[in-house]
């Protein structure tokens, strides 16, 4: 039963002209992250339907907002995915991107690799920020977990 939601919901949120579009075609920082992640074929999804979830589940999917890892993001997209990004090294700092175009933006563009904290308000470095991730695969930078723990109890 999950299958066939995951292929019918597949199938109505695909478009034509985005399907005829190769990876290497985008502009990365130009797409949404729905688009992106569509195109990608591996970012977050949460697709479960509530009454397919066992209880504990139910429970888990209630907090859709949780902490992840650097390397499952794109730095540039600010989107999560469910396997290791690309590693770009810049002034001795290791940032992600999902593909090549990203991987050239985070080397030229100072001002991808970092993020306003949406608690605090302040600019952190995306490498030392704690990351947090939505079941749209959003992803958000906080200085700390108090801060994701706080955005997480906000957004619930």
């Amino acid at each position: 039963m999950k299958i066939l939601l995951t292929i019918l919901a597949l199938g109505l949120i695909s478009t034509p002209s985005y399907a005829q579009m190769e990876h290497g075609e985008h502009s990365g920082h130009d797409m949404s992250a729905s688009e992106h992640m569509m195109m990608d074929g591996d970012a977050m999804s949460d697709s479960t339907s509530p009454e397919d979830m066992t209880s504990e589940d139910q429970g888990e999917h209630k907090m859709s907002f949780k902490q992840i890892e650097a390397s499952h993001v794109c730095m540039v997209n600010d989107t999560a995915f469910d396997k290791a990004q690309i590693p770009v090294e810049v002034d001795g700092k290791t940032y992600y991107g999902c593909c090549s175009m990203c991987e050239a933006r985070l080397k030229k563009d100072a001002a991808i690799r970092s993020a306003v904290d949406p608690i605090s308000g302040n600019t952190v470095d995306k490498t030392e920020a704690v990351i947090g991730a939505g079941a749209d695969g959003k992803v958000q930078y906080f200085e700390n977990i108090e801060n994701l723990n706080q955005y997480a109890m906000d957004n619930m």
